[in-house]
């Protein structure tokens, strides 16, 4: 279960469909396939992330980055239009997501999982996992030929996976977040370095020095602080979905040539690496395990901040 689900659920971008199934992180095991599938079989181990179709075939899907497919955008795994398609049931109606019992998928947008893989740990890498590996790959740092001072803005379920797979490549991490609460949490997954950002000192120590920062942070908030953290050529990516304008003067650019970007989960050739990655190293969420009677306990916990860090995994067979 994923913030953005809260998001979408309460109409935060005033574009939710109702009614509304959500959930885009999807595991479970192959019940059937068509006549020309031919990636998967019945009984494999698979996963289904935040993209479920696209045009597949201007130059962005052919590239593999089908999140940012250019004829009408991807089709999200809930609440979008039918717009390519390759998803079955009414056409005029919105596709519904993963609180459900089953799913069915074209191959191409199936993430394959080893035997051993255990299913509940994996369901976040498609979402959290992926949103933190995209931009890791695209800025560089997943090459293996450099190191990174690297921060992570947020130690909450999205951040602390950030956390663990800079760290398990090889980078320098540097926690971000509002107060000290969270110091012990982000050494513990992994980080180098801890800054508060209610603290001027702890701030200072950091101060343009950071290639890349990851700010997951969902809730409205100043990020010209966070800007003075980047080094020369640093660039911040947002990967929160917030839903408010964020303010920045341009002078906290301009000087050392900083840039701000975004970016939205990952394509399949990135997912998949992703998720091979991951399970080879043994990466995966905090998470806890529910039934739908917690589902809106769980939305209460996201939408105050998700204090506790963990990823909440809902069991459809147990809620059945």
């Amino acid at each position: 279960m994923c913030h953005t689900d809260v998001h979408i659920v309460c109409n935060d971008f005033a574009s939710t469909m109702y009614p509304i199934v959500p959930g885009h992180e999807l595991v479970g095991v192959v019940s059937e396939v068509g006549s020309n599938v031919t990636r998967v079989k019945v009984g494999s181990l698979v996963a289904v992330g935040c993209t479920i179709d696209s045009c597949m075939d201007c130059d962005m899907c052919e590239a593999g980055e089908e999140n940012y497919c250019r004829k009408g955008g991807h089709t999200h795994t809930y609440n979008s239009k039918k717009t390519h398609g390759h998803i079955g049931g009414n056409q005029e109606t919105q596709n519904f997501g993963g609180y459900s019992r089953s799913e069915v998928v074209h191959e191409r947008f199936i993430v394959t999982l080893p035997d051993n893989t255990p299913l509940a740990k994996a369901a976040p890498l498609v979402c959290a996992g992926i949103t933190m590996w995209d931009p890791l790959r695209h800025w560089g740092a997943t090459k293996g030929d450099k190191k990174m001072k690297i921060g992570v803005a947020g130690v909450g379920g999205l951040g602390t996976m950030g956390i663990k797979i800079a760290a398990a490549l090889g980078h320098e991490v540097v926690a971000i977040s509002r107060n000290d609460k969270k110091k012990d949490l982000a050494t513990e997954k992994g980080a180098n370095h801890y800054i508060d950002m209610s603290d001027t000192t702890s701030i200072n120590e950091h101060n343009n020095s950071m290639d890349l920062i990851l700010n997951t942070i969902c809730a409205p908030h100043c990020i010209a602080k966070y800007l003075g953290l980047l080094r020369t050529n640093g660039t911040l990516v947002q990967l929160g979905a917030v839903a408010t304008p964020l303010d920045f003067m341009n002078f906290s650019l301009l000087p050392q040539r900083k840039s701000i970007a975004g970016s939205m989960v990952g394509g399949l050739k990135s997912l998949q690496e992703c998720v091979d990655f991951c399970v080879e190293k043994e990466i995966y969420p905090d998470i806890e395990i529910i039934d739908s009677s917690k589902v809106d306990e769980v939305y209460v916990k996201l939408s105050e901040g998700n204090s506790s860090a963990v990823r909440y995994v809902l069991d459809i067979e147990a809620s059945l």
